[in-house]
């Protein structure tokens, strides 16, 4: 099941990364994110992708 994050939510997920630089990589596109009113909301996948290069093996589907 995936995992949907706000930036906040992101930033606490992944140590270092800040809310500010969340919303740089959002905005340029770097991060792919959708949408809900005024929020960007980010999948917990497609961070780790954008971060790490790769999606943790304890996440990807089996």
């Amino acid at each position: 099941m995936r995992r949907i994050l706000t930036i906040k939510e992101a930033a606490k997920l992944i140590e270092g990364l800040t809310e500010y630089r969340i919303r740089q990589m959002v905005k340029s596109g770097q991060l792919p994110c959708f949408m809900a009113g005024k929020k960007y909301l980010i999948d917990e996948q497609a961070l780790y992708r954008a971060v790490f290069g790769e999606v943790p093996a304890e996440d990807k589907p089996a």
